[in-house]
């Protein structure tokens, strides 16, 4: 008898101390790592992607976007299907589509291909990564829980560090294909190990209908006003269809938020947002993740554009980012219980902006040691005493009860956030068509985005200063009758992985819940306490 058969059902008493309990965290994290690989390594491609398929900078645009609107409008659901017909299931059938879907990357012979590739991408993604979590939460002893989503976001430190690194050697050495074949392998790991030793579970008390009018119509909106931004930033653009897509993104938001509030199982749940604190650090989440899209999407261009770095140097160029985070994260997140998040709030986008503005100095003359390390650095710390204090107000202003809904939410936000930064910024600072291999243009361009992207940043700041209280940490908040009989129980997509939340699956304990690997925006950094 397999350890998969032997351990199913609602909560297993797996421990890290046994092999069942290590192979479990095996598939768990090759799983999810194989969404933090793609969500780093693409950026890195982009340019070689871009001259190889003849694309313009709009087709380069939809490649990021195609996959983070997909993900983002479908990741709530896909938690949703696992706790209802199986984590299990749902994981593996999440990693073969994500296979699959990488394939067609790989082999596609067109931006075209390619983006809808990355589209199907995103939809394999959004049912891989709510399980991976989801799965430890319901497979391992409660003793033990806590210490296994530690090893697992220690682990997806180190492929969310290893992602450019990576992406930036098989670019050079092999081709950017190989950026997407590389989860093929990985993919069939995690299907070998994941069929003889992950257990089976599900929630039996999921009841109600999936709020898939929910999804479709969020889908549609952001895709209608994604759209219309790319569009309308193009040297040809389509004045008419631009119009049409935008009218009909903002008639799919309208008819989203109006299906959320009538909705008895809403994807994103209005009554949430009736606590001052949850909405102010969710602000303060579009604002910080926003700017960070925006830079993260440029930044390796011009690094590879104007500055001449290869795929494998500006791949390197990011790594401090990552290793600040991850050493500092922790530390920060102690600091916010300690004197509260208000500060470190503040304090954490302020300096990040200072960093960007010393990106302005990158150009045809950069030097890596004088021009970017002292700018990713300075950009790096303001990240990480943000991203652990805004993970904590965002579950510390939700009740505990709720605490999976709440990382939810504030992922789909994030998601949003970094997919209408990458479509705007290009139009905002007048960028299109080929610009990205005129080195002149696109250092015009750069600066000016990163600029922009320095004022989201003090938004934030100053949102987080004026909003966000120093108490939200010291007690749950106790929410109105009315919020509580409007959210559905917390029994459904329990773990979000992607930024910037990560939360165990009934929302029980929040000192194992944490920012998980940022996708597309920064490098990974998470917190466990």
């Amino acid at each position: 008898m397999t350890e998969a058969a032997r351990a199913t059902g609602r909560g297993g008493g797996l421990t890290l101390g046994e092999a069942a309990g290590r192979w479990v965290l095996v598939a768990v994290v090759l799983g999810s790592g194989m969404t933090f690989l793609d969500s780093t390594v693409v950026n890195v491609a982009l340019p070689t992607i871009g001259r190889d398929l003849g694309a313009s900078l709009e087709g380069l645009q939809w490649t990021v976007n195609a996959y983070t609107l997909t993900l983002a409008a479908l990741i709530l659901l896909g938690g949703s299907l696992g706790d209802r017909f199986g984590r299990r299931k749902i994981f593996m059938i999440g990693t073969v589509w994500f296979a699959l879907a990488s394939l067609m990357c790989g082999l596609a012979p067109d931006i075209h291909v390619l983006i809808t590739a990355r589209a199907l991408q995103g939809i394999g993604g959004a049912l891989l990564t709510p399980g991976s979590l989801a799965l430890i939460q319901s497979s391992f002893a409660s003793e033990d829980r806590a210490r296994a989503i530690g090893v697992w976001s220690g682990l997806g430190g180190i492929a969310g560090a290893l992602g450019p690194l990576l992406g930036g050697w098989l670019v050079d050495a092999v081709s950017w294909r190989w950026v997407f074949f590389i989860n093929l392998p990985m993919a069939a790991l995690v299907l070998a190990v994941s069929s003889r030793h992950v257990p089976e579970s599900r929630d039996e008390a999921a009841t109600g209908d999936f709020d898939v009018a929910g999804a479709v119509l969020g889908a549609v909106g952001l895709a209608g006003i994604t759209y219309a931004l790319i569009g309308a930033g193009g040297r040809q653009a389509d004045l008419a269809g631009v119009a049409v897509s935008g009218f009909l993104g903002l008639a799919a938001l309208a008819g989203f938020v109006w299906t959320e509030r009538r909705s008895s199982h809403p994807m994103l749940p209005p009554g949430l947002f009736a606590n001052r604190q949850f909405t102010a650090a969710n602000l303060v989440t579009f604002a910080v993740y926003a700017a960070l899209g925006g830079v993260f999407f440029f930044l390796v261009l011009e690094l590879q554009t104007e500055a001449r770095f290869s795929p494998l140097a500006s791949g390197s160029a990011l790594l401090p980012i990552t290793i600040i985070m991850l050493a500092l994260s922790e530390r920060s997140g102690r600091l916010a219980e300690r004197i509260g998040p208000r500060i470190p709030m503040t304090v954490g986008p302020a300096v990040s902006a200072v960093g960007l503005l010393l990106m302005l100095r990158i150009g045809a003359d950069a030097s890596y040691v004088a021009d970017v390390l002292p700018a990713v650095c300075v950009f790096g710390l303001g990240l990480a005493c943000t991203v652990a204090p805004l993970t904590a107000t965002v579950l510390g202003a939700a009740d505990v009860r709720h605490a999976g809904t709440a990382s939810g939410v504030n992922n789909a936000v994030a998601r949003a956030a970094g997919l209408l930064s990458v479509a705007a910024l290009p139009l905002l600072v007048g960028l299109s068509g080929d610009d990205y291999e005129n080195p002149a243009a696109f250092g015009h361009g750069f600066r000016l985005a990163v600029l922009i992207c320095a004022g989201l940043l003090v938004v934030g700041s100053v949102l987080a200063w004026t909003f966000i209280s120093s108490d939200v940490l010291k007690e749950a908040p106790e929410e109105p009758d009315s919020v509580a009989k409007e959210l559905p129980p917390l029994h459904h997509h329990c773990a979000i992985v992607a930024p910037p939340l990560q939360c165990n699956a009934e929302g029980a304990d929040r000192k194992a819940c944490g920012p998980a690997a940022p996708g597309p925006p920064p490098p990974s950094s998470r917190r466990d306490s």
